[in-house]
């Protein structure tokens, strides 16, 4: 019987790392539980893929050492599943296995292993090889919380490998934002990559090797727009591109954010960037015009200016610093 997991942030994560074994063999387990036990590692287990399944959900575990052939659901379509659920599909998997026939090896990668060893299992070897997949892991959350940090600037990135000698084009990796924006614009799955976009890519690649100006790529939603800009190969040679979508909305929460103001007082003044007149914007958001000559005198003391021109500037200013445009 398998004792109640602990729910993850119950687990001490700051005091050891946390390793679920999956075996259905009680010996296999026994011997490595007492092995990673030892040097430190906060051990779990289970005894089949449905328990696996469950377990890695609820604690998230740093790294998973997976047996390959067990009864019922087997080790290639736990790792699938791991691999296919957002919460698990960061995780390291480190297959054990007794087949090292060349399809079988093949098929752990395939799967979504990033390593494996044969059995009988040497505990030694196993540690030698966690540590160099739990670091390579951190590098690539930390990687990818930088990555993230930009989609709260309404900055979505993706890394894309076109090398179609070898495969298909495929997203490396995307943050939310800019996998949320993939769907709505183009309407693709996460991973793939819309035709139009191939096309611009492939475009632009050319345009580079001429040595000749980047153009970017705009796409139109309703009243909504996403400007596509291709930024730099990454240091695995992937392309790199950045997405903005461009709305009123978007915009006056960047002049929120970047200049501090409040909403109204940032949509006041996204209007006078634009060239209207108070009676225009009071017009426009609902309010008086003595409502809005209200707003933009705060927004003249928040931003140090004195005119409706100097404050348009400022606005325009940062906005292109932040990589954000004004929709016409």
């Amino acid at each position: 019987m398998i004792s109640a997991l602990p729910d993850r942030t119950m687990l001490d994560r700051e005091a050891a790392q946390v390793v679920l074994i999956v075996d259905d063999v009680p010996d296999n387990l026994s011997v490595l539980h007492d092995a990673l036990d030892e040097s430190g590692y906060l051990v779990l287990v289970a005894i089949n893929g449905e328990s696996a399944l469950q377990r890695a959900v609820q604690a998230l575990p740093d790294i998973v050492l997976l047996d390959a052939v067990m009864p019922g659901m087997d080790g290639f379509e736990v790792a699938r599943k791991l691999k296919a659920h957002p919460a698990t599909a960061h995780i390291p998997i480190i297959f054990m296995t007794g087949l090292t026939e060349t399809e079988h090896v093949v098929a752990a990668f395939q799967a979504g292993g990033v390593d494996y060893v044969t059995k009988p299992i040497r505990a030694q070897e196993v540690l030698a090889r966690m540590t160099v997949h739990l670091r390579s892991a951190r590098q690539a959350v930390q990687g990818t919380q930088a990555r993230n940090a930009l989609d709260a600037f309404g900055h979505a990135t993706m890394a894309v490998h076109v090398d179609e000698t070898v495969g298909p084009a495929r997203a490396v990796w995307q943050t939310p934002l800019a996998r949320d924006l993939m769907q709505a614009y183009f309407g693709v799955p996460p991973g793939q990559i819309a035709d139009a976009v191939l096309d611009w890519l492939r475009s632009e690649t050319l345009l580079a090797a001429q040595g000749r100006e980047p153009r970017t790529m705009t796409v139109e939603l309703e009243a909504r727009q996403l400007v596509l800009a291709l930024q730099q190969r990454t240091g695995d040679d992937d392309l790199l591109i950045v997405m903005r979508e461009v709305s009123d909305a978007a915009v006056v929460q960047a002049l929120v954010q970047a200049l501090r103001l409040t909403l109204r007082e940032a949509e006041v003044l996204y209007w006078v960037a634009k060239g209207k007149t108070n009676r225009d914007i009071g017009d426009i958001l609902g309010a008086s015009h003595a409502t809005v000559k209200k707003h933009l005198e705060r927004v003249y003391v928040k931003l140090g200016v004195e005119t409706r021109t100097a404050a348009a500037a400022i606005a325009m200013g940062r906005l292109r610093q932040l990589n954000v445009g004004i929709a016409d």
